[in-house]
């Protein structure tokens, strides 16, 4: 287990799911992952949940608002990326390509955020710590542990987030594959996988993996609670073993454990 006091910047700092069904989602992440829901209100019926591992947060979710429904906007995963300031970020990601979804703004006093898509279409937020400075543990079951950009033009995204983030992005030594290796600083934090494996309708996304202590029970029980299976567990060879999975509502994720000491 690692207490972590203040995300790096470039590193996946904040998790946060858009769903049509909080109270459900609750249910469903406290029951896979031992989750314990936080809720504070947002406005008239509305309310944010941070979930917490360990007294210390670990992901956060809400309801998708009417405007994001009438837009088509599917229950999802939202990814968080550190930064010194989310207005210069977002400047930066406009430069370079990508779309500014929504322009840098204060969260209260908890930091400040923007919206933004990269140019093949992933959408992702950049956070500027106030007081919320975002996930405050790692490496134990529920965790964030990585992310995959599942994406069409691979060179164009690898582009914008080197020069967005500062990010180290290539294949792995003696990896055949063609997936790349994310690396922000010294850790390796994600990766992005061959075009090919890109399924056909679905647009560019972050896919969050979350740690867990025995996938294979862990997919049987998310399925036992309603989810269903996009990818049944599998090993890659000196990696891991690791799932997809949609959550009742839609929101996809993976879950992950490490084969490596």
């Amino acid at each position: 287990m690692t207490n972590i006091d203040k995300p790096a910047a470039g590193s996946f700092c904040w998790i946060e799911l858009a769903t049509t069904d909080q109270t459900a989602a609750k249910a469903f992440y406290s029951a896979l992952f031992g989750w314990t829901p936080d809720d504070s209100p947002m406005g008239p019926g509305e309310f944010y949940t941070i979930f917490r591992v360990d007294g210390r947060d670990a992901a956060a979710g809400y309801t998708l608002r009417a405007d994001q429904r009438a837009q088509g906007v599917p229950p999802h995963w939202m990814p968080y990326i550190a930064v010194e300031s989310a207005d210069q970020a977002a400047d930066a990601a406009k430069q370079l390509g990508g779309t500014v979804l929504a322009p840098a703004f204060d969260v209260m006093e908890a930091g400040r955020m923007a919206v933004l898509q990269d140019p093949t279409g992933a959408a992702f937020c950049v956070w500027q710590a106030g007081k919320n400075t975002g996930i405050g543990i790692a490496g134990v079951e529920g965790t964030l542990c990585w992310a995959d950009l599942s994406t069409t033009d691979v060179k164009r995204a690898s582009d914008f987030y080197s020069a967005l983030f500062g990010w180290q992005i290539a294949p792995g030594e003696n990896d055949k594959s063609g997936y790349l290796h994310i690396k922000n600083g010294e850790d390796f934090i994600g990766g992005i996988p061959p075009a090919q494996y890109s399924q056909p309708g679905v647009p560019p996304h972050w896919l969050a993996y979350f740690w867990v202590d025995d996938v294979d029970a862990s997919a049987v029980k998310a399925k036992g609670l309603g989810a269903s299976l996009y990818l049944d567990p599998m090993t890659i060879e000196n990696v891991g073993r690791m799932a997809v999975i949609a959550d009742p509502q839609g929101a996809a994720f993976a879950i992950f454990h490490s084969s490596r000491p």
